[in-house]
C-alpha cells in the first residue's frame, strides 16, 4: 500500500479511483507502478554470516555427493540486480577451482523485473556496491573499467539471466541449490505454500533451500527440513508415494505385483467414484468418459450419457457453459475456476457452485484429458447473507448506542483509542517480520533518492524561478509575436503577440506541428529558412511575407528565425519572432514611419 501510494504521490493524485482512471488513460504508467512495488534491494553476500555457513557447510556437502564430471545446478530466484547470483560464482568457483567450474556449474537467475534483469546481464557495479566482498575476491573476479567494477567474463559465462514468475512459470529442475532470498515475503500464506511446492520438485533428493532471514516454512514444514534454522537453510523432505512406488512393482510375468496393480486401480476407482465433490472426466475428442456418484446424481447423468460427446448433454450448459472453458484448458493447460456460480436447480430453489477445470496431463507430459470438479458452496453464500444481514443489524444497534453514549464519549476517548491501537497491534504481529524487512529495504532505497533528489529539487527550484521570472519579463516586454520550436518544429512557447497576431491561444497550437497550423502567415513560406537555422547552416534568415492577421487586415509580416541554443551551443530547435512591419507600436519616436 505504502509503494503504491508512493507512486500515486509522483503523478499527484489522491483517489485510488482516479488512479486507476489514470492507469487507464497512460499505460505507461504500468511499468513505472510496477518497478515501484518491487524494491530490488540486494547486495554481495548480503548477511555474511549466512554465507559463510553456506560456503562452509553445504556447499562442501554438495560438492561431495557429486562424482567427478557432474554438473552443479544452482537457482536464484528472485536475483533482483545479481550480486546475489555473482556471489554464487565466487563461492563455487573459490570451491571448485576455476576450470572445474567453467565445466560443471550452472548458475539460473531470474527474477520478473525486465529492467533489473538488464541491469543484472551488465555485471557492472560500483565501488560502493562491492564493499561487502573482501579485496582478494574484488581483485580476483572483477576488473576495472573507467570507476565501474565488471565481473570477469569467463566465470560470467556461468551465470544465465532469464525472466521467471514463480507463481505462473513452470520451475527449473534437478537443482542442487536454490537461493530465494526476501522474495516469499510479498505473497500471502497461500501463494508461498505454492511457490514452496514448486520449489520441492525443484530441488533434487539432496538439494537445499537458502531463505532470507524475515522468512519460515510455516506453510510446507513436512517439504523441508531446517539444517539451519537461524540462517534459513533447509534440506529436502524426499517424498515417496504408492503412485510412484506401482510402476516399479509391476513387472511383466509377476502375478503378485498385477494383482497389487490391480488392487490399486480399483481402490482409485471406488475413491473416485464416492469422493463426496461432484466430479466428471472429459477425453481430448469431447466425450464424457467418466463421472462419479456425486455428480451422477446432482445432474442425473446416466450410464448411457457415459460415452456421449460432452456437447450433447444438457449438463454443459446447465450450470454455466463449460465447453468453450474445457477448449481454453485443453489449449493453455491452466486450470480455470468459476466461484459462485449461481445456479437455478428447481424455479424455487438456487444453488451456488464453485466450478474447477483442470488439465489431466500424463507422467509423459502428455494432455490426457480434462477434469471437472463442482462443490456446492450454498451453504456458504447461504452464511455470507445472514453475516451481511447480521453487520447491518449490528450497525443499526450501534449508531443507537453510540447515539446513547455522546454524553460518554469524552471520558472513553483515551479508552477507545487504546482498544482501537491493541486491534491494530494483535493484526499487524502476524506479519511483523515481513513488514519490518521490507520498511528496512525500502528505507535504503528512499534514504539514497531523498539525499540526491532533496538536493537536485532545491536546485532546480531556485533555476526555475528564476528562469520563469526572466522568460516572463522577456515575453511581457516584447511587442513582436514570439514563438519557439522544437527541432521537430512542434511549438513550445506561443506568445500573448503571437495569439493577438493570429488569433490561435497557446493552448490550441502548444504541441502542434508549425506547418500544419493553419492561420493568416503561409507557414510553408518559413519551412525553408526553418530548416537552414534548425540544422545550423545559418546563425539566422530574415523573411518578409505577406500575411492576413487575426482581424482579416493584409500586413506584410517580417519574419526573423533564429536557432534554439542549449548549454553546450547544441542547437535544440528555433526561435520565430513575428511582427508587422510598419506597427507603429516598434518606434520610439511614435510618428509611424518606417
Amino acid at each position: 500500500m505504502r509503494r503504491i501510494q508512493k507512486r500515486m504521490q509522483a503523478v499527484s493524485l489522491v483517489s485510488f479511483n482516479d488512479y486507476i482512471d489514470y492507469l487507464e488513460v497512460h499505460p505507461e504508467e504500468f511499468a513505472l507502478l510496477f518497478n515501484t512495488i518491487l524494491i530490488n534491494v540486494t547486495g554481495f553476500f548480503r548477511d555474511q554470516q549466512a554465507w559463510e555457513y553456506l560456503a562452509r557447510e553445504v556447499l562442501p556437502h554438495i560438492l561431495a555427493n557429486k562424482t567427478d564430471g557432474q554438473h552443479v545446478r544452482i537457482w536464484s530466484a528472485g536475483c533482483a540486480s545479481g550480486e546475489e547470483a555473482y556471489s554464487l560464482a565466487i563461492l563455487l568457483a573459490e570451491a571448485l577451482g576455476a576450470e572445474q567450474f567453467q565445466q560443471r556449474v550452472k548458475i539460473y537467475a531470474t527474477d520478473v523485473d525486465e529492467d533489473a534483469l538488464a541491469y543484472a546481464r551488465l555485471a557492472s557495479y560500483s565501488a560502493k556496491d562491492l564493499e561487502s566482498v573482501v579485496p582478494s575476491l574484488r581483485e580476483k573476479y572483477f576488473e576495472l573499467i573507467g570507476n565501474r567494477y565488471v565481473f570477469r567474463s569467463e566465470p560470467r559465462r556461468a551465470v544465465i539471466f532469464g525472466r521467471h514468475d514463480l507463481i505462473q512459470d513452470a520451475p527449473i529442475s534437478r537443482l542442487d541449490l536454490l537461493v530465494c532470498r526476501n522474495s516469499l515475503m510479498y505473497f500471502n500464506a497461500e501463494t508461498q505454500g505454492r511457490v514452496l511446492s514448486r520449489f520441492h520438485f525443484a530441488l533434487s533428493d539432496n538439494g537445499f533451500l537458502f531463505l532470507g532471514k524475515a522468512e519460515m516454512l510455516l506453510t510446507r514444514a513436512n517439504l523441508f527440513t531446517p539444517v539451519n534454522l537461524k540462517f534459513r537453510i533447509f534440506s529436502k523432505v524426499p517424498q515417496v508415494t504408492l503412485r510412484n512406488q506401482l510402476p516399479l512393482l509391476v513387472t511383466p510375468g509377476n502375478g503378485e505385483s498385477a494383482t497389487a496393480f490391480s488392487r490399486y486401480v480399483r481402490l482409485r476407482e471406488a475413491a473416485f467414484d464416492t469422493a463426496p465433490v461432484a466430479q466428471i472426466v472429459v477425453d481430448l475428442s469431447g466425450t464424457l468418459v467418466l463421472a462419479n456418484g456425486p455428480a451422477r446424481a446432482l445432474f442425473s447423468v446416466t450410464a448411457r450419457d457415459i460415452g456421449r460427446p460432452f456437447r450433447d448433454l444438457d449438463l454443459s450448459y446447465r450450470v454455466i457453459e463449460l465447453r468453450a472453458p474445457i477448449e481454453e484448458v485443453a489449449a493453455s493447460r491452466r486450470p480455470v475456476t468459476f466461484r459462485g456460480v449461481e445456479w437455478h436447480f428447481s424455479p424455487s430453489e438456487v444453488r451456488f457452485l464453485d466450478i474447477q477445470i483442470v488439465p489431466l496431463i500424463h507422467n509423459g507430459g502428455n494432455l490426457g484429458g480434462v477434469g471437472l470438479s463442482f462443490v456446492e458452496v450454498t451453504r456458504y453464500h447461504r452464511l455470507q447473507e445472514e453475516l451481511r444481514r447480521s453487520h447491518q443489524e449490528l450497525e443499526t444497534a450501534y449508531e443507537e448506542l453510540q447515539s446513547a453514549n455522546e454524553e460518554l464519549e469524552t471520558t472513553n476517548e483515551e479508552l477507545q483509542s487504546t482498544v482501537e491501537e491493541l486491534e491494530t497491534t494483535n493484526e499487524e504481529l502476524q506479519s511483523t517480520n515481513e513488514e519490518m524487512e521490507t520498511m528496512n529495504e525500502e528505507l535504503q532505497s528512499t534514504n539514497e533518492e531523498m539525499q540526491t533528489a532533496n538536493e537536485e529539487l532545491r536546485q532546480r527550484t531556485d533555476e526555475l524561478n528564476r528562469t520563469n521570472g526572466f522568460l516572463a519579463s522577456i515575453l511581457t516586454s516584447l511587442h513582436v509575436g514570439a514563438v519557439v520550436l522544437d527541432r521537430n518544429l512542434s511549438v513550445q512557447i506561443w506568445s500573448h503577440r503571437a495569439e493577438d497576431l493570429w488569433g490561435l491561444r497557446a493552448g490550441e497550437v502548444i504541441g502542434q506541428f508549425f506547418l500544419n497550423l493553419e492561420m493568416g502567415l503561409p507557414v510553408e513560406q518559413l519551412k525553408g529558412p526553418i530548416r537552414t537555422v534548425v540544422n545550423g547552416e545559418a546563425e539566422s534568415q530574415d523573411v518578409m511575407i505577406q500575411a492576413v492577421n487575426r482581424r482579416g487586415k493584409t500586413i506584410q509580416c517580417r519574419v526573423t528565425c533564429a536557432p534554439l541554443l542549449g548549454a553546450n551551443k547544441e542547437i535544440h530547435g528555433g526561435v520565430l519572432l513575428m511582427e508587422e512591419w510598419g506597427d507603429t507600436r516598434l518606434h520610439k519616436d511614435g510618428t509611424g514611419e518606417e
